[in-house]
């Protein structure tokens, strides 16, 4: 079976009201990096224009969870990010009827996926809690599974409407410490392979995930925790630039022997609840068309 592979993914620009005006134009300078950087590994990027109402708009990835031709619109807890969800929901439905002219995207006619779920009101899922989906080749086949951090942010009937969306996929639920995101904790970082920050909090999560975990997988320990936020993208791993992330950058070097890209986000990421993943949706172009 050949490698799974990204074809599109789905940005937002940096709104002029994300920071102060100097930090506003250079987290938009790393995002220009940023998409160039997804562009560089083949895929077509969407971006979509920013709300200046939203300062909070460029960190996309809570919007929503894609897989296998399914987009699972996620509600956040922070209502007043709901705008974002029903941009990214519109951008979706257009994509579906093929209404692409109406918008200022570039928007291709073959955007991956025809089916789209909403959340209930009551129940509560950021995309981002997600490590992604567990995508890695094994034996010529693809091991697939969720799992779900469960914290002030995302609680168990969001997990259990994500399991009902995705059946075919095996979905644990992990208990994640402090106020932040599972993927603060552990990110995948190539085939088989999770990073992980040697931090107490993360080793903790580490232990949860591999007594829930359906298949075993070799893990990567940085000593910082900003550096266990990393994205594997066709054949590509993408990790924060080394004057963030001194020590993990040498570990990157020493024990990764595919290729590597390194970003400078600190303005991006300047946001505590912000990672390096938290500014895209990654999507697969489907070879199916799928019924609505």
């Amino acid at each position: 079976m050949a490698p799974l592979r990204y074809s599109h993914a789905l940005v937002c620009r940096v709104s002029s009201s994300f920071a102060e005006e100097d930090s506003a134009e250079q987290a938009k300078l790393q995002h220009e990096a940023y998409v160039r950087a997804l562009r560089d590994l083949g895929l077509d990027v969407i971006e979509m224009p920013p709300d200046e109402t939203l300062p909070n708009c460029v960190y996309i990835e809570d919007t929503a969870i894609i897989c296998n031709g399914i987009v699972l619109i996620a509600k956040p807890k922070d209502e007043k990010r709901l705008k974002e969800t029903s941009l990214v929901c519109l951008v979706f439905l257009c994509s579906i009827f093929i209404l692409s002219s109406f918008l200022s995207l570039s928007m291709p006619s073959d955007t991956p996926h025809q089916t789209i779920h909403f959340l209930p009101q009551s129940l509560l899922l950021p995309g981002s809690l997600l490590p992604s989906l567990m995508d890695f080749q094994f034996s010529s086949s693809y091991r697939q599974e969720f799992f779900v951090g469960i914290s002030d942010f995302t609680n168990e009937a969001g997990a259990r409407a994500l399991a009902r969306a995705f059946p075919e996929f095996p979905c644990a639920p992990i208990k994640v410490p402090e106020k932040k995101h599972l993927k603060a904790f552990i990110s995948m970082a190539g085939p088989e392979v999770l990073c992980i920050s040697s931090e107490k909090a993360s080793q903790d999560v580490l232990k949860r995930i591999e007594r829930e975990a359906t298949f075993v997988y070799q893990t990567l320990t940085v000593p910082e925790e900003d550096a266990a936020n990393v994205m594997y993208i066709n054949g590509t791993l993408i990790h924060r630039a080394s004057e963030e992330i001194p020590q993990a950058a040498k570990i990157f070097t020493e024990k990764i022997d595919f290729n590597r890209k390194s970003l400078a986000v600190s303005y991006l990421c300047k946001n505590p609840m912000a990672h390096l993943s938290s500014c895209c949706l990654l999507l697969r172009k489907s070879k199916h068309i799928r019924s609505l």
